[in-house]
């Protein structure tokens, strides 16, 4: 039941994509993301303006590893030109896609009217994709909500302002902004634009195993699936996914998998960061690695007192 599916000229194979996540999915969760299956990548949002300011803060968040392909680089913003312009700066970077932010809820993304603020400007998300499109060669992808609130659902409406101004697949979370993540995810939104569109459309939201996966595919139609918040500390979700689609069961790992997992994970980190820093990344990690694991809320906040790769291995090991 694996769906592949092109963005422009880049093949998706399996159709299972890791949502982009602030704070979560750098460069060394991408990593294992992709080794348990995820189909396409995309980074941490990454701010136009910030490009455009030369801002030292985002250029880690641009870096990406030759095995991550295909990969997309998440921008943000409200204002076209600056867009369009920061776009074709960067283009020549080792990415494969870029994909635009029309999803953010955080209020200080909104409160600058970028984000799933824009979903209330229709004429202005025209101006934005346009531009951006023609800016570049490498396909465009966008991310929407079902709305930015219950008086204002336009998923429809903005996908096919997309789908017009070339953009080449639409990423729908099915939730407004006022709904943040809370709440049950309106799947029928996603069968809804994947009823009025003609490329590529992916679903997101309430997909946290196999059967979720299946149950979404069938009721919507939609040509991918996009899994955030349900990889946090779980990224063999992808590995599950694809087993249960090909009709085998993968068994949830055992504490010891887990454990190794982490610490992979850890290791990773510190290719990227000094060991201090690294440790300090992992702990909200290691607290979405190890929840549900018996002593879990002890051993969350003994990990928040380690600085130390051989204190943190120590440390779960004991567990």
């Amino acid at each position: 039941m694996l769906k592949d599916f092109k963005i422009g000229n880049i093949n998706i194979e399996g159709g299972l994509c890791l949502g982009p996540m602030a704070g979560v999915s750098d460069l060394p969760f991408r990593h294992l993301c992709k080794e348990m299956g995820a189909s396409l990548l995309v980074t941490e949002m990454v701010s136009a303006k910030a490009i455009y300011f030369k801002n030292k803060n985002t250029e880690p968040l641009m870096k990406i590893d030759k095995g991550e392909h295909p990969i997309a680089l998440q921008l943000f913003g409200s204002d076209p030109d600056i867009i369009a312009q920061m776009a074709a700066s960067i283009e020549e970077r080792d990415f494969d896609i870029f994909d635009f932010n029309m999803g953010c809820p955080v209020p200080k993304i909104v409160n600058n009217g970028e984000g799933s603020a824009l979903m209330k400007n229709p004429k202005l998300v025209e101006e934005i994709l346009t531009k951006l499109v023609k800016s570049v060669k490498k396909p465009v992808t966008l991310k929407i909500r079902k709305g930015f609130n219950y008086d204002n659902i336009n998923a429809v409406e903005i996908a096919k302002i997309a789908e017009a101004s070339g953009v080449s697949a639409v990423a729908v979370h099915a939730r407004t902004r006022e709904q943040y993540y809370s709440g049950k995810a309106d799947w029928s939104i996603i069968k809804a634009v994947k009823s009025e569109l003609g490329i590529p459309v992916i679903g997101n939201g309430d997909v946290v195993d196999g059967k979720s996966a299946k149950e979404m595919y069938e009721y919507t139609g939609c040509d991918g699936i996009m899994i955030a918040r349900a990889a946090r500390g779980n990224p063999w979700i992808f590995k599950e996914i694809r087993g249960y689609l090909n009709g085998e069961i993968t068994k949830r790992p055992e504490k010891d998998e887990i454990v190794d997992m982490i610490l992979k994970h850890c290791k990773l980190q510190m290719q990227y960061d000094d060991e201090i820093m690294a440790i300090r990344k992992m702990r909200k990690h290691v607290a979405w690695y190890t929840h549900g694991m018996k002593g879990s809320s002890a051993l969350r906040d003994r990990v928040n007192h380690v600085e130390k790769y051989d204190e943190l291995e120590s440390l779960l090991r004991s567990v």
